[in-house]
């Protein structure tokens, strides 16, 4: 199942560290903040090389494929949401860009001719 989770990034949490019994890791956690009537905040982790990977930038608008764990631990559950991958949206402005086999086509060239307007 694939779960993709899009929104805006709001704040990047500092990048945490440890030493584990399968050794060194590292995590980052960060915001998205989701939209709609009634608007929602998500803390997403990245682990080890994908915190490079995805470069995640405060005020970047994401779709974020997402895998949630939950785990045991003294009797309490703690719960992931784990980016696996990011996909940056594209911005709306203008016209979308052209594909390698459309041919750019250049607008008509402007005429001072008499077009027959009284301005």
């Amino acid at each position: 199942m694939d779960l993709t989770i899009t929104g805006t990034v709001g704040d990047i949490l500092p990048e945490q560290s440890g030493e584990g019994r399968n050794g060194p890791w590292r995590k980052q956690e960060f915001i998205l903040e989701i939209g709609g009537d009634y608007p929602k905040q998500v803390c997403i982790v990245t682990w080890g090389d994908k915190i490079d990977q995805f470069a995640v930038q405060a005020g970047e608008r994401l779709t974020v494929h997402i895998d949630i764990q939950s785990r045991e631990h003294n009797g309490r559950w703690y719960t992931d949401v784990k980016a696996w991958k990011v996909a940056r949206d594209q911005p709306q402005d203008g016209p979308p860009p052209l594909g390698p086999d459309e041919p750019f086509n250049e607008p008509p060239a402007f005429s001072d001719e008499d077009d027959g307007l009284p301005f």
